[in-house]
């Protein structure tokens, strides 16, 4: 499904800089929660999170995803601790 999702995606978030980094699906107190990690060279702030959900989401409902009832959650990978000089 990784790929698949991916592929799907393609090259249309590079316009923010970002790529997709990791494909899950989790459950969790009865909920499927289908996990996308942003990765990009820099820390991605919230807005660029947004933007890229609201490009993903269309192009998995398009998908023939092995899912049923599933809560999407784009996030950013994390980047370790932020030195301030």
């Amino acid at each position: 499904m990784s790929e698949l999702i991916k592929e799907s995606v393609g090259n249309k978030l590079e316009k923010l800089g970002v790529w997709i980094d990791n494909v899950t699906v989790e459950k969790e107190e009865g909920n499927t929660f289908l996990r996308i990690a942003l990765d990009a060279d820099f820390i991605i702030p919230l807005n660029t999170v947004v933007m890229a959900t609201r490009i993903i989401n269309p192009l998995l409902d398009k998908l023939d995803i092995d899912l049923d009832n599933y809560i999407l959650d784009v996030y950013a990978k994390e980047k370790g601790d932020v030195q301030s000089e």
